[in-house]
């Protein structure tokens, strides 16, 4: 249990490590080009979208909760 847990974590420690060496050159590429805010454009509708839907859905579960209880 302790070794698996030991293996776990050294994994971990080595995967934090690789990836904080290098830039992240997609998202230089975008920033660079201007096509970052499309990808922030796309995200952002993504959320107001599920946000919207979480909101109405919420509306309609009071609705029925409210008519069961009458």
């Amino acid at each position: 249990m302790k070794q698996t847990i030991l293996s776990i974590f050294f994994m971990l420690c080595t995967s934090l490590y690789a990836s904080a060496q290098g830039e992240i050159e997609m998202a230089t590429g975008l920033r660079s080009s201007g096509k970052i805010w499309v990808v922030v454009l796309v995200l952002l509708l993504i959320f107001l979208g599920v946000a919207a839907y979480l909101f109405t859905l919420d509306k309609r579960i009071s609705k029925l909760e409210k008519n069961t209880k009458k």
